[in-house]
């Protein structure tokens, strides 16, 4: 492993580039658009006498058992999920659920705008939005699901973690675990189709990519995590993966906020890596106390939560006001055509078709200048910074301060 952990990144870094090369030049993104939009189209149409038949059985029971069930597997649920998580001793399966959060969301979201192809019509098909989450998610284009690809992934992972790190498990136990993690899966799956979010081939093709990216996690996360804490660069190795991951990100047919969701776990991932990389030998290792251990204790654990969630928050404010006024000073010192959506009144002014390229297309063409005229949207860094110091301070500053109050 120590030999293949200098070649990865580079080749990773490289990889991408090529890519973001290749599709610029070749129009990539609409040729693949071209050959999958019109047969999903058409599955998702022809999926509509099911769904149908699925919510004919609709019920207000229903509808609130599965809107919970969307929510306990969504990205917001487990932004608040992850850092109790860290707190409570089990950094190792923390941070990995992290990046892999991080990777099922960009996959997730940029096969969706690559494809373009549109959700269930509604009507005829009842469309169930409890939350505001879920309005959101109504937002962006169907296919696949990323609840059932993020269910797949992260309860795959966690069966996982269980296996191998606690062997002594008989064959009835592992069973029970295989058990649940399919519930799970299906029952999301049922309720993507039942609240009307999604089609069939929408569940399908949501599970299908989920367990692809599953098996390429269990091969990879080794040699991440590994290099996350022994690694050279890190930080600089990260935030360029960052940077073109962004400029990597196809662009949808029509506007949608997946890549506003991507920009903000990747700032989560980017402070979660630089933060284990300072600090792991501090509050990280694998000898930490866990939770239930005379070590921590539940009411000791408590007093983590009740002095971390507010941390973090305060964290998270700053964060965001002092990225608002730091980047548009160094995006005019650097000569940097910028605009914004909604965080810099003073810099919006640009109609809804140039913010949208700002932040979705054309980043090739911007980072050599053939496009002058356009500008970027200054909210997709402030969102990233403001995401990635919410998180450094998960790892970093909040676990400094239960050093400091014996937590």
């Amino acid at each position: 492993m120590e030999g293949g952990v200098p070649f990865w990144p580079a080749l990773m870094l490289s990889s991408i580039l090529g890519w973001v090369v290749a599709s610029s030049s070749f129009d990539l993104t609409r040729r693949v658009r071209a050959l999958t939009q019109p047969w999903v189209t058409r599955r998702v149409l022809a999926d509509t006498p099911s769904i149908l038949r699925v919510q004919r059985f609709h019920h207000g029971f229903l509808d609130s058992m599965f809107s919970a069930l969307s929510c306990v597997v969504s990205v917001p649920f487990y932004t608040g999920f992850l850092p109790i998580l860290f707190w409570s001793g089990h950094s190792k399966l923390a941070r990995q659920m992290t990046l892999l959060i991080a990777f099922c969301d960009y996959m997730g979201n940029s096969i969706k705008d690559v494809v373009s192809a549109p959700r269930p019509s509604c009507p005829p098909v009842r469309r169930v939005t409890a939350t505001e989450d879920e309005k959101a998610n109504a937002m962006e284009y169907g296919l696949p699901s990323s609840h059932c690809l993020n269910t797949v992934c992260l309860s795959g992972y966690m069966l996982h973690y269980v296996l191998a790190h606690y062997p002594q498990r008989d064959g009835v136990d592992t069973a029970i675990w295989v058990g649940l993690v399919f519930l799970s899966v299906m029952l999301i799956g049922v309720g993507r189709v039942y609240l009307g979010m999604h089609s069939l081939i929408d569940v399908v093709a949501g599970i299908s990519f989920g367990l692809v990216i599953l098996a390429f996690w269990l091969m990879v996360h080794g040699y991440v995590d590994e290099f996350i804490i022994y690694g050279q660069n890190v930080a600089y190795f990260w935030a360029s993966l960052s940077l073109l991951m962004s400029f990597a990100y196809p662009n949808p047919e029509l506007p949608t906020p997946s890549f506003e969701y991507h920009t903000a776990f990747n700032g989560v991932a980017f402070g979660i890596v630089t933060g284990i990389q300072q600090t792991y030998l501090h509050y990280h290792h694998d000898n930490v106390p866990r939770i239930f251990s005379p070590q921590l204790p539940v009411a000791v654990f408590v007093g983590r939560v009740l002095v971390g969630i507010p941390t973090i928050l305060i964290v998270k404010f700053c964060s965001k006001a002092i990225a608002k006024w730091l980047l548009p000073i160094v995006c005019n010192t650097l000569g940097i055509p910028i605009v914004s959506s909604c965080y810099v009144p003073t810099l919006k002014g640009s109609d809804s078709k140039d913010k949208s390229d700002g932040k979705q297309s054309g980043y090739l063409q911007k980072l050599v200048a053939v496009f002058p005229h356009k500008a970027y949207d200054v909210d997709t860094g402030i969102r990233f910074l403001q995401y990635a110091g919410l998180a450094w301070s998960v790892v970093d500053l909040v676990p400094s301060l239960f050093s400091h109050l014996n937590l």
